[in-house]
């Protein structure tokens, strides 16, 4: 979608609220100040997106650190966040962590509501799915432009997700349990809604008039009439957890491992058969120079073992805890950055994702610790196992029909990506995270610029 930014983000807004006095001493670094009670930060979010209107509102992330004496490990942590633009879309969010609430027990919570009036959706199976840029480019002649969200249909989200863990092995092996509810509310794009308020000239073309992707994918029967406009289902999870991490925002050494298990039974479901998957993580962190410099990486599987998942549920990447508001992919700020949303989607995925951090300079404002950082990343993942699409394809019939626009059968590889970013780190836990991604390949797109919070992982 052709996007005219205004500005992403309006102002920086860095408050912090101290219960107590400070020590002037900190393992971390030197010239630190130890943390004790409540701070916080906010962060408001202003822009302008062509289609969806004016985005306004911000989030406001709360840390307790108690007496100090974990800092920069933190007691509780409370998230908010209501953004909204003008035409629907938005994002609506409380989370908490803890370890303290219950004693020895890991505590995770997430409630989100996520509308969103044009999300993306290129088909499945990676490369397999043509991906023509120029369809979706204005400036390009009548015979070749199609729309600005011919890659983009209707869907609105809501998510309860909570996890909990505890030792089973000393501190480094944990069990984990917990479960998500998801309902999802799928349709075609309602154009006439994002045309409302626009000159004749910048005015979408209807679904009657330029169908969708995704209109054409339930026309073929891609996508069964049953899943086509949403549906809620359950998830039960398992699992082991392996955590040698120094510290949760931004560790320096250890490793961060984990091995889910999730079965989605129907009777907890609307719309949707029983499905399981499994999710395997390993996330490790080295230290290159002590305090500024490292090495990480991260190389993730997830694969469907039974069942049909929902489209709408494909490119949900399986976690213990949500490092942002989304977790999908492949493609996006969370997994393949530079490549756009949703662009990989298949029923088993593998994806690696490799950075060198940089802190470069740590200073106190506000009487609070800031550090400033910078990342050089790539990004890499694929389908391993196919939505079964090509036999259903092969019997479409149908005159405005051509199968090479649309499938490339076999052509599915890795998708690469590499970019660098900036983070402006409050006290070690409120993260501002700026990413500039670009795809390796054009099939893939171009580039792409995320702005939010924390660290990839």
């Amino acid at each position: 979608m052709k996007i005219i930014s205004v500005t992403t983000l309006l102002i920086l807004i860095i408050i912090a609220t101290q219960s107590v006095s400070q020590n002037d001493t900190t393992a971390l670094n030197p010239k630190e100040k130890i943390k004790k009670g409540w701070n916080f930060g906010i962060l408001p979010a202003i822009s302008f997106d062509a289609d969806l209107g004016f985005q306004y509102g911000g989030l406001i992330n709360l840390y307790h650190f108690g007496d100090g004496s974990n800092y920069p490990q933190y007691g509780h942590s409370l998230y908010v966040e209501v953004s909204a633009y003008t035409k629907g879309s938005g994002n609506y969010r409380f989370a908490y962590d803890s370890e303290h609430l219950i004693p020895n027990i890991q505590l995770t919570l997430d409630v989100s509501y996520i509308p969103n009036q044009a999300y993306n959706f290129f088909g499945f199976n990676g490369y397999d799915a043509v991906y023509n840029v120029i369809w979706e480019d204005d400036s390009q002649p009548p015979d070749i432009y199609k729309s600005r969200v011919f890659y983009r249909y209707q869907n609105n989200m809501f998510r309860f997700k909570t996890d909990v863990q505890g030792s089973l092995i000393g501190k480094k092996i944990r069990w984990i349990t917990g479960f998500e509810f998801y309902s999802f509310k799928s349709g075609s794009v309602d154009i006439e809604k994002l045309n409302k308020g626009k000159n004749d000239d910048d005015k979408l073309p209807s679904i009657g008039e330029q169908p969708g992707l995704y209109d054409k994918y339930v026309g073929w029967g891609l996508i069964s009439a049953k899943h086509a406009k949403g549906g809620a289902f359950t998830e039960l999870k398992a699992g082991l957890v392996y955590d040698t991490r120094d510290n949760k925002p931004n560790p320096m050494k250890g490793a961060w491992s984990e091995l889910i298990l999730v079965v989605s039974p129907s009777f907890l479901a609307k719309d949707v058969e029983t499905f399981t998957q499994l999710s395997l993580t390993h996330r490790q962190y080295f230290t290159l120079i002590p305090k500024t410099l490292s090495f990480v990486y991260r190389l993730g599987y997830q694969t469907t073992l039974s069942g049909n998942i929902p489209f709408y549920a494909k490119p949900l990447i399986l976690t213990s805890m949500l490092r942002g508001a989304t977790n999908e992919g492949l493609g996006g700020v969370r997994t393949l950055r530079g490549i756009p949303r949703g662009r990989v989607i298949g029923d088993g995925i593998v994806y690696g994702n490799f950075e060198f951090r940089w802190k470069f300079y740590h200073t106190q404002m506000f009487k609070q610790n800031f550090y400033f950082g910078l990342n050089a990343f790539t990004d890499v993942g694929r389908v391993t196992k196919f939505v079964p699409v090509e036999e259903k394809v092969k019997a479409i019939d149908g005159p405005d029909f051509i199968e090479d626009e649309y499938f490339d059968f076999g052509a599915e590889t890795f998708h690469l990506s590499y970019g660098l970013g900036l983070r402006i780190a409050m006290n070690h836990n409120f993260i501002i995270a700026a990413d500039y991604g670009f795809a390796a390949d054009k099939r893939d797109g171009k580039s792409a610029l995320y702005i939010g919070l924390n660290y990839l992982f």
